[in-house]
């Protein structure tokens, strides 16, 4: 039999008009397997493979609609051509409902013959093309797949590379002699968190397009306390989140921004290195706000800043990527930030 020969499996109770469609097929090329009930015509799909099913829809102690979805589950795309003695269109409808092709009203004569091979003609190719589909979906999927676990391991890579460069810093900051340089030991080790612990964020999740930053800012915020305790201070740090999903690259310049805030405010709020640090992530049909409040001596934003000013120049830079500005509230006590983001900028895109 000739590999390009199409194959045909007719299901039809009628033994003698079995034998008469196979004859007639064979004319144009098609092979023909007769199936002589229901249970036969499972059996043979699925020992062999077919490009079309002709399936009558009288097969004596069943009908062709109680098989279809049988066929159809275990051979999804394989078109099936309806045949029926009947003129009745409901039994058609059903049909064609219940996954057939097509359908084809059973006759004598050559009109039956002219139908049948016309339908299964555009079957075969609507077969091909299905099959077609299907594997390019499939390749498609097999390629994101791959992508998919190429970036997570990327990231995971990268997370563990960052992770690695924050432990060599922390470990140059205590034993660094002099405070100042302890100091911005410290907070280039902050911001090198900020960064890994999205990487970190990232190869857990579901979507690289976005992160939790709640959570995101939790893991930010616990490495910035842990960075500035082992200077000696006692301040404390609470956070208070929300969930909320952000652009992955917009959540970095949030984390940035978190990070420089709290640490100015854990280095030089209070003198004596005792005295509390809030962090708020609210959310609204805005966008979000980011707050960053304490008790202690009080700055609003104007004057000399303390240190190298490298930290107000990175807060500012991240707050133009988001396009807004970090605002100083005028409060009796203390110093109180706030970042207003609008919700266009941070929706995932």
């Amino acid at each position: 039999m000739p590999d390009t020969q199409k194959r045909v499996l007719y299901v039809d109770d009628d033994a003698a008009l079995g034998r008469l469609v196979q004859r007639r097929l064979a004319r144009h090329g098609f092979a023909v397997v007769h199936a002589a009930d229901a249970a036969a015509g499972l059996e043979a799909l699925a020992g062999e493979a077919f490009d079309v099913v002709i399936l009558d829809h009288d097969l004596g102690t069943s009908t062709g609609l109680d098989l279809l979805p049988r066929i159809r589950e275990q051979a999804p795309s394989l078109p099936v051509i309806y045949v029926t003695a009947s003129t009745e269109l409901a039994i058609a409808v059903e049909a064609l409902k219940a996954g057939a092709f097509d359908y084809v009203v059973k006759t004598v004569g050559d009109d039956f013959d002219a139908l049948l091979l016309s339908a299964i003609t555009q079957a075969v190719e609507k077969g091909v093309l299905l099959r077609l589909k299907e594997k390019a979906e499939r390749e498609v999927a097999e390629a994101r797949d791959h992508a998919l676990v190429l970036l997570a391991e990327v990231n995971h890579r990268v997370s563990n590379s960052l992770a690695l460069v924050s432990s060599l810093i922390r470990m140059q900051a205590s034993a660094s002699k002099d405070p100042e340089t302890r100091a911005a030991l410290v907070t280039t080790q902050a911001r090198i968190a900020a960064v890994g612990d999205l990487h970190r964020n990232l190869y857990t999740s579901d979507d690289v397009r976005s992160v939790d930053l709640g959570a995101y800012l939790t893991s930010v915020l616990d490495a910035v306390r842990q960075s500035v305790a082992d200077t000696g201070s006692a301040a404390t740090l609470t956070f208070t989140p929300a969930t909320v999903l952000c652009r992955t690259d917009k959540a970095v310049s949030v984390g940035m921004i978190a990070t420089e805030l709290v640490t100015n405010a854990l280095k030089y709020a209070y003198p004596d290195k005792a005295g509390e640090v809030r962090v708020t992530l609210a959310t609204d049909a805005d966008g979000i706000t980011l707050t960053v409040a304490d008790d202690g001596v009080g700055w609003r934003g104007t004057g000399p800043v303390r240190g190298s000013g490298l930290g107000s120049r990175i807060i500012a830079s991240m707050a133009k990527s988001l396009d807004s500005q970090v605002d100083y509230v005028d409060v009796s006590t203390g110093t109180c930030a706030r970042l207003k983001v609008p919700a266009a900028v941070i929706e995932r895109r």
